[in-house]
């Protein structure tokens, strides 16, 4: 018996072989996409997340909110209900990372202007500078369409809650002040059900592509 599977080892090695090769090349052919990852707390970096869900492990939604965009309108999670989103936290005076964020969020714009489906959100981290007539301002400079791209000031405390503890997109400045806040250069993947479904790095292209797929591939799932 150990001679016979001696004999055929060789043969079962390439048949193994052969089948991976097979199996790949229909996968690829029929373009099968691997369902998005849901984010929970407990799987995200804990730097980003607030203490108090650290260890939350299921069941992770975006919070209700109310805040004031460019136009001066009030803007709630109903705004963006049954879309898809991609959201951002900035602020009109950052002269790093928020300009590259921001000329690569208005070419995400300009992807999505004739899909219904999908909308932007960028929240300001200092909203006691970012009056609405400032995000105004930086809007009509930035080329934000308001029907698709809501810039949003408020309550700095909501801003806060809504980074750390439903975006988990900024860093406590480490010097213990309340609701202070480092913002990072993540643009986040929302689906309908107010999910997390990705996180990209906002400052580089090969993550606006991969986000763009992303997109692409979270709509296909609600048609099957």
């Amino acid at each position: 018996m150990l001679d016979f599977f001696k004999k055929y080892k060789f043969f079962g090695i390439c048949l193994f072989i052969l089948s991976v090769v097979i199996v790949s090349i229909i996968y690829n052919i029929l373009d099968v996409k691997k369902p998005l990852p849901i984010y929970q707390p407990a799987t995200v970096n804990a730097e980003l997340v607030d203490s108090t869900i650290q260890y939350q492990k299921k069941y992770h939604h975006i919070a209700d909110f109310s805040l004031i965009n460019q136009n001066g309108e009030t803007i709630t999670q109903d705004d963006y209900k049954d879309k898809i989103y991609v959201a951002d936290f900035f602020f009109t005076t950052c002269q790093t990372i928020c300009p590259i964020m921001t000329t690569n969020m208005h070419a995400i714009q300009q992807e999505i202007m004739a899909d219904d489906d999908v909308m932007l959100l960028s929240h300001t981290v200092t909203p006691e500078i970012d009056t609405v007539a400032q995000l105004k301002r930086y809007a009509d400079n930035k080329g934000v369409d308001a029907s698709k791209w809501n810039l949003v000031t408020g309550d700095k405390k909501e801003i806060y809650e809504l980074a750390r503890k439903s975006y988990m997109a900024v860093k406590d400045n480490g010097d213990g002040g309340p609701f202070d806040m480092i913002h990072t250069e993540n643009f986040i993947l929302i689906d309908k059900k107010r999910q997390i479904r990705g996180f990209y790095d906002g400052t580089s292209l090969e993550d606006i592509d991969r986000l763009m797929a992303d997109i692409k591939n979270l709509k296909a799932s609600y048609k099957d």
